[in-house]
């Protein structure tokens, strides 16, 4: 984008002793699932780093491609949310001065993540950064973000790709098969790691068509109990198995910080005395975490089923777009003669609303239920709402 162009033109001049207009001390990376905001943001913090404005071949850019640069912060919170210690935290982390006279960024994905008390925290030191510090915050919208935070950066917004440019990624930077890098750049939607996961793993594929049965599996209340439950189920087995093996090497390694396993007298009394508060610490941290990776999923399914309806609207009302489940045509063209384009938006909104309840931490499994039983009677829900 030339905005970011300029500015690492203008980010040279200032490491060169000039005035640098053009360049700012804070930057918000805003766009949809797909639109590569976090991508977007490293390549312009390799830009910031590398000597030649991010040459793409460099030590300096590989280290931040890799996550390993000396003067790159790059936070990703993995729990619910991100809180006033992490946050203060992370301002001491930022005070530091560059190591290698350039710049010291700060990359933080999930901006929507801070707690009102971490936003609050965080901006005095975004809006007065030390010299050559520069904050790149990542979130979907800049409504996700305080607008103290907000009014502080400069804002680029950036859009979901083609199917076209999707598939030829995938194509050429993972070797996928034409029909199958097709398949999964317009299953995705726009969306490259979602693409990329679609194109690469079978368990994935497979899951969808799970989800995507949903719709055609609604034939009475048991079965929309029954499809909540599963739903539910795959979410926490699938956070459970993502979390299991980095649990369980944490866990191991704060356990030997504090003595456990040692020899000699005292050594073992450390994880009672001190290590106790600790791993409390850990565990609750392991637990959001595990949290955040459930909702993410279910949240991953419910956008699935949304796309689904959004393809029964689009024949619905004849329009001409490309269909995300176009491999499923028989069932959107069965539920988009048997319904009408009214019950489509319910269903879809009964979806959203789903979405929110589980934002605001209403019980999945009553929040899911409640869903699929309006998406089967999306007008006697409407009543009940």
């Amino acid at each position: 984008m030339a905005v970011l162009e300029r500015a690492v033109a203008a980010a040279r001049e200032v490491v060169d002793g000039g005035r640098g207009a053009g360049m700012t001390h804070a930057w918000l990376f805003t766009g949809p699932p797909g639109a590569g905001r976090e991508d977007a943001a490293r390549a312009f913090a390799a830009a910031l780093l590398c000597p030649d404005g991010g040459c793409g071949h460099c030590d300096n850019c590989h280290q931040v491609f890799i996550g390993s640069h000396p003067d790159l912060e790059h936070v990703r919170p993995e729990g619910l949310s991100y809180g006033v210690r992490q946050a203060r935290e992370l301002i001491l982390r930022a005070a530091g001065a560059p190591t290698q006279g350039r710049w010291r960024v700060m990359l933080f994905e999930g901006g929507e993540r801070l707690t009102e008390g971490a936003a609050n925290a965080l901006l005095k030191a975004i809006e007065e950064p030390p010299p050559r510090t520069v904050w790149l915050l990542c979130a979907p919208s800049a409504d996700d973000l305080l607008v103290t935070i907000r009014s502080r950066c400069r804002v680029v917004t950036l859009v979901i790709p083609s199917t076209r440019a999707v598939a030829d990624v995938l194509a050429e930077r993972e070797g996928v098969p034409p029909a199958m890098a097709s398949f999964a750049a317009r299953a995705a939607q726009g969306d490259l790691v979602r693409a990329r996961q679609l194109a690469l793993d079978e368990g994935v594929r497979q899951r969808r068509e799970a989800v995507l049965a949903i719709p055609a599996s609604l034939t009475g209340v048991a079965e929309c109990i029954a499809a909540a439950e599963r739903l539910v189920k795959t979410a926490e087995e699938e956070a459970a198995a993502a979390t299991a093996t980095l649990n369980e090497a944490e866990t191991a390694e704060l356990r030997k910080l504090y003595g456990e396993g040692s020899t000699g007298k005292g050594l073992g009394r450390g994880l009672v005395r001190g290590g106790a508060g600790a791993l409390k610490e850990l565990e609750d941290r392991q637990k959001s975490r595990a949290t955040r990776i459930k909702r993410d999923t279910l949240d991953a399914a419910l956008l699935e089923l949304a796309g689904f309806y959004r393809d029964v609207l689009a024949m619905q009302l004849g329009a001409g777009v490309e269909l995300a489940n176009d491999d499923h045509r028989y069932d959107l063209d069965r539920l988009a003669r048997a319904s009408t384009p009214e019950e489509t938006l319910l269903r879809i909104e009964a979806i959203m609303r789903c979405r929110e309840r589980l934002e605001a931490n209403v019980n999945p499994q009553m929040a899911v239920e409640a869903m699929t039983l309006a998406l089967r009677s999306p007008r006697q829900s409407l009543a009940l709402v």
